[in-house]
């Protein structure tokens, strides 16, 4: 008898639940000026200088670079002079193949 009355108070909970969550108002998208706007300013900013760029930089627009590589980056730049190339980006550890065409369209060596 207790069961049933837990199992009864427990499915008119779920439903209730399901039916708050579907009734519930979808988020409104963003307005496609925004959306342009924001293309646009990636774009501007897409290109990264490899020689110049801080830690924050790379971590920030680069896909796929952390903290740890992005440090990485600077200390192999340190050490070795500037790049001279963005293949030259393979030589720093943690950095593959994989994610340097990831990114070879934003990097420019100046």
């Amino acid at each position: 008898m207790q069961n049933a009355y837990i199992s009864s108070l427990l499915f008119a909970f779920l439903t209730s639940l399901s039916v708050a969550t579907s009734a519930a108002p979808s988020a409104k998208p963003e307005a496609p000026a925004a959306v342009a706007a924001q293309s646009v300013q990636a774009e501007q900013s897409a290109k990264v200088n490899l020689n110049g760029a801080d830690a924050e930089t790379l971590r920030r627009d680069l896909f796929g670079i952390g903290a740890a590589k992005a440090k990485a980056i600077i200390a192999y730049r340190e050490s070795n002079g500037p790049f001279t190339a963005v293949d030259e980006l393979l030589e720093v550890k943690g950095i593959g193949k994989a994610l340097l065409e990831k990114n070879r369209d934003r990097l420019i060596i100046n």
